[in-house]
């Protein structure tokens, strides 16, 4: 497993205008490539009307897969540049699909490429990306008087509170890198006099805004 990754926040659209020429790119989260395949026929039925819905995918771990459609326009003018976005951003898993409608304009072969490639890129820009690290599960389990001081810990480190659980007792889920697991679990026995039961969970990937 890759210790980090990059991808979008969440699926949205983002539109741009450029020479009356409308472009609408949607991105999506996808998790193969029929899903993308699905993806991209339903944005074609929704915007039958439009001259082109060009699209570039990316998937895998280290982007194994990748793919890209110009849908009508000259060859290398949409598609490529769409992914070559995608590939600079270090994406996996994601699909972008650009809706042209024709605003009366020709925009040339470098102006289509710059078109496509700029909608790309501020609607990343606008739905905002996520960083994904891989890192490791600790429950602690204390007794409330405890809970105060240990939150403020987690505050202070910078360390991700996933879940509390209040029962008899307060349960704390937090996330950190592997190799502090050892570190991390030291500090907050001492910091709790000892007085805090620790179990290690499951490794897993944790998505934060960047």
């Amino acid at each position: 497993m890759l210790p980090y990754y990059y991808t979008i926040k969440q699926d949205g659209t983002y539109e741009i205008e450029i020479k009356k020429s409308r472009f609408i790119c949607s991105l999506y989260r996808i998790k193969d490539e029929d899903h993308a395949k699905e993806i991209i026929a339903a944005v074609k039925k929704e915007h039958w009307k439009a001259n082109h819905n060009c699209s570039a995918y990316c998937l895998g771990e280290r982007q194994e897969i990748q793919r890209s459609s110009d849908d009508g326009e000259p060859s290398g003018t949409a598609g490529v540049p769409m992914l070559e976005v995608l590939k600079v951003k270090e994406l996996k898993d994601v699909l972008a699909v650009v809706t042209r409608y024709f605003g009366g304009t020709k925009l040339g072969a470098g102006g289509l490429i710059r078109a496509y490639s700029s909608s790309v890129s501020e609607s990343l820009e606008h739905i905002g990306l996520v960083k994904g690290m891989l890192q490791q599960e600790i429950i602690i389990t204390t007794d409330y008087p405890n809970h105060g001081k240990l939150k403020f810990f987690l505050q202070q480190e910078n360390i991700t509170l996933l879940d509390t659980q209040f029962t008899d007792k307060v349960m704390l889920t937090i996330m950190i890198d592997e190799e502090e697991t050892t570190e991390v679990q030291a500090k907050i026995v001492n910091l709790l006099s000892n007085q805090c039961d620790i179990s290690i969970g499951d490794v897993r990937y944790i998505e934060k805004d960047i």
